[in-house]
């Protein structure tokens, strides 16, 4: 049965963060009517939590083609140049829209008097090259970009919404290619499920990090557009490779807390127990080699010695600089009876990337026509096997603005329907079995990171899909027969985003950047992307 939708729009927006705001403000100010769905309160989500800065070349000593070929290394040979190019070269002017939009970086004082922004470097960088603010970029921006969303007449923003799933072209009779109309909405509010109509759709929901037991990310990370993106007949890449962030703090007390990478670019060094450092036995660039190189040191340093952390020390630094340059950590730290000017800070590498998912082009098209994917959601090509820190923000802000150009010229070709067909629970009931969505979330997360963490073997990842099936199984039939809840919909989406992520971890069979195996410890000489394409896999 058809209805008129609940909300009609030109564009929805699922997401809100760095890339799905920055598209909502440049949308809005071209006078299109702009929704953004938000999981739970609009700054919520990773862009709040990230630390270090972004990348972008503002420096007479740096050069763009430098900043190139850094994330071509630290991409293990397997970024597309072209992509990371396209990125690096428009890294200024997207910068520069934020800063116009009032984003306050650092500044330092210079001999002459003269002004200039404070530049960090971090792992994988051979320049400073970070615009930052303080210790806390992501709340800076996230925090601008939100108080101007709120206020644009053209942007309406929902809150504590899911996006249950695409609708599509297809599925309801139209003729001609496949195209995005809208999407089922989980409103908790009213807890109902709503329609939005849109001209077009955009996928800015991050990425997946939550399918694993310890993350650094916030609980909305739980790989929803990726999961819808496929079930839409997108294809996917590159999801066997997972960033785990080296330094994640290891306290009882502690949710998720990680201490940035400029810490290490200010000088911060990684320690054994004993205090004695290890990372220059490992990698010649020490401390500031990129984040696969380190992670995989420090769980191998906590296998080798069988202990539970390792250290991350800058108190040989003067407490002053450390107090001005990091005051948050320093801080939250305090609130865990850590003295960062002090203590050797104990730290574990923890799930913090996704460096894969929804195929797209330069403008954010995926493979079904009014459908955009921007930022973690999507795979560009930028960030390869392994991503250089502080340009996840970047690639945020460059398709932000690419895909608003793109979206703006096609806007006036593209129409919208009428009606759209209504959430038919008539054949669903409530539940009184909870108990089995969190029994299963807890061992999908838990048997991810056992099997498919920081270093893999066929056997284990063989195992983990016998297991993923069961439960994608299980979670299907509860899907089918119990109303929705929102630990329902992001343990559908994150079983069927492990799934994805297992099946390109087999599919590679050597060792490169983040995907590292026992099996197959060398790489191969011809580096390509593994894409997964869903009418492979409509039988299985």
């Amino acid at each position: 049965m058809s209805s008129l939708p609940d909300y009609q729009c030109d564009v929805l927006i699922i997401g809100s963060g760095a890339a799905g705001l920055s598209l909502a403000l440049r949308l809005a100010q071209q006078q299109h009517q702009v929704m953004v769905l938000s999981k739970g309160p609009v700054n919520e989500g990773s862009t709040l939590y990230a630390q270090g800065g972004i990348a972008a070349v503002f420096d007479e000593a740096d050069s763009i083609e430098s900043h190139i070929e850094d994330t071509l290394i630290a991409g293990a040979g397997l970024c597309d140049r072209e992509a990371v190019s396209f990125i690096a070269r428009n890294a200024r002017h997207c910068v520069q829209w934020l800063i116009d939009h009032g984003v306050a970086f650092d500044r330092e004082t210079q001999p002459d008097g003269a002004q200039r922004y404070h530049l960090t470097q971090e792992g994988g960088h051979s320049h400073r090259r970070i615009l930052h603010r303080a210790d806390a970029t992501g709340r800076e921006v996230e925090t601008t970009l939100v108080s101007q969303a709120l206020s644009h007449p053209n942007i309406h923003i929902l809150e504590r919404t899911n996006a249950v799933d695409l609708i599509l072209s297809d599925k309801i009779g139209l003729p001609g290619p496949r195209r995005a109309l809208g999407a089922w909405i989980w409103n908790r509010n009213r807890e109902q499920v709503e329609t939005c109509c849109a001209r077009t759709v955009v996928l800015a929901t991050g990425g997946a990090a939550k399918v694993y037991q310890y993350t650094t990310n916030p609980d909305v990370a739980s790989g929803d557009g990726i999961a819808m993106a496929w079930r839409a007949g997108c294809r996917v890449a590159n999801l066997e490779f997972n960033q785990f962030h080296p330094t994640c703090l290891f306290h009882p007390q502690a949710h998720n807390f990680l201490l940035t990478e400029a810490l290490r670019g200010e000088g911060a060094w990684l320690t054994r127990p004993d205090g004695s450092r290890f990372m220059p036995d490992f990698d010649a660039r020490a401390e500031l080699a990129p984040r696969d190189i380190v992670a995989r040191a420090i769980d191998h340093e906590m296998k080798r010695l069988g202990v539970a952390c390792m250290y991350l020390d800058i108190s040989h630094q003067p407490a002053a600089f450390i107090r001005t340059h990091f005051p948050m950590i320093y801080e939250k730290l305090l609130t865990f009876g850590l003295d960062l000017t002090r203590d050797a800070i104990p730290v574990v590498p923890a799930a913090h990337y996704t460096c894969g998912g929804v195929m797209v082009d330069q403008h954010g098209r995926t493979d079904v026509d009014a459908l955009y994917a921007i930022g973690e959601v999507s795979y560009t090509g930028l960030h390869g096997a392994n991503r250089m820190a502080s340009n996840s923000l970047l690639e945020c802000l460059v398709y932000g603005w690419s895909a608003a150009k793109d979206i703006h010229q096609r806007l006036p070709a593209t129409e919208a329907v009428a009606s759209l067909p209504a959430w038919d629970e008539s054949l669903v009931d409530d539940s009184d079995e909870r108990v089995v969505i969190q029994h299963n979330w807890h061992e999908l997360r838990l048997l991810m990171w056992d099997y498919v963490g920081i270093v893999r073997t066929t056997r284990r990842l063989e195992r983990a899909l016998r297991r993923i099936s069961l439960l994608q199984h299980e979670t299907d039939e509860y899907y089918a027969h119990f109303r929705l809840s929102s630990n329902l919909l992001e343990l559908r989406n994150l079983v069927q985003v492990a799934e994805l992520m297992v099946r390109s971890a087999l599919a590679r069979k050597e060792s490169r950047g983040l995907h590292f195996t026992l099996d197959y410890p060398g790489s191969l000489p011809d580096a390509q992307p593994t894409v997964l394409v869903p009418e492979h896999y409509k039988n299985r």
